[in-house]
């Protein structure tokens, strides 16, 4: 989930007025998850991943093929948000939920927020889907929902910094930038990544990244939060953030 340069490390957690239960359990099940994936061997964990990740050919005709699962298929739209390629797939996706998932935890509430998390990664698969209907690739990671949680964030925050770092010949150097442009500049790439996978369709015959569920995810995010944040809680969030030294 992450690209660039430039890396968001922190943002400003001023107004924030309750314990981000719902981001920590999700951040334990994730990582309990990708601990289960280290202890497969590599015909388990291929067959573990093809079960619960979210092929869509399975998804388009709504029938399980094997491996089989004790659960109908759509299930995996959910059971593929925990699942993870690799060290870096799942180290950038708990960063981002960990900097963005508290702020919107706190304005929603732990019910709604989980729900919202959760129809995010939902609308954020079946867009991946619609993409490539045949695949039998499985889309895998919690990156659809958290791009949820950064469209959410964009609505409420624009103008909250966020702490970047990057790379000057070596030399790490942190700074501030808006959340408008640093989450505007990587919902571009992810826009402009997706058209460019899209010239190349027929010619994939392995998994990528699910630039088309990043952008479904991130889009759904963006009008789902007017259904469940508490608006006195973003406006108390607002009113801190002005007066803080971040």
């Amino acid at each position: 989930m992450i690209g660039g340069s430039m890396i968001p490390i922190g943002d400003d957690d001023t107004g924030i007025r309750r314990v981000h239960l719902i981001v920590i359990l999700l951040l334990l099940a994730n990582i309990g998850t990708f601990i289960y994936q280290l202890t497969l061997d590599q015909a388990e964990l291929t067959r573990f991943v093809h079960a619960y990740g979210v092929v869509p050919y399975e998804i388009t005709r709504l029938e399980d093929i094997p491996p089989l699962i004790d659960f109908p298929v759509l299930i995996t739209l959910i059971t593929s948000m925990f699942l993870h390629g690799g060290f870096l797939h799942i180290g950038g996706n708990m960063l981002f939920l960990w900097i963005f998932g508290d702020n919107i935890e706190d304005v929603m509430g732990h019910g709604r927020f989980l729900i919202f998390y959760l129809l995010c990664g939902i609308v954020a698969g079946l867009a991946q889907v619609m993409i490539d209907r045949d695949s039998m690739v499985p889309i895998i990671g919690a990156s659809g929902a958290i791009s949820g949680v950064m469209g959410a964030y964009l609505m409420l925050f624009p103008r909250g910094m966020v702490r970047v770092a990057t790379l000057f010949v070596f030399i790490p150097i942190i700074f501030r930038m808006p959340a408008v442009i640093v989450i505007g500049f990587w919902f571009l790439i992810q826009a402009m990544s997706g058209y460019a996978s899209l010239l190349t369709l027929d010619q994939q015959v392995e998994g990528g990244t699910a630039f088309f569920a990043h952008i479904g995810g991130f889009i759904a995010g963006m009008f789902l939060v007017w259904l469940f944040a508490d608006r006195r809680a973003v406006r108390y969030q607002n009113l801190r953030r002005r007066g803080s030294m971040f």
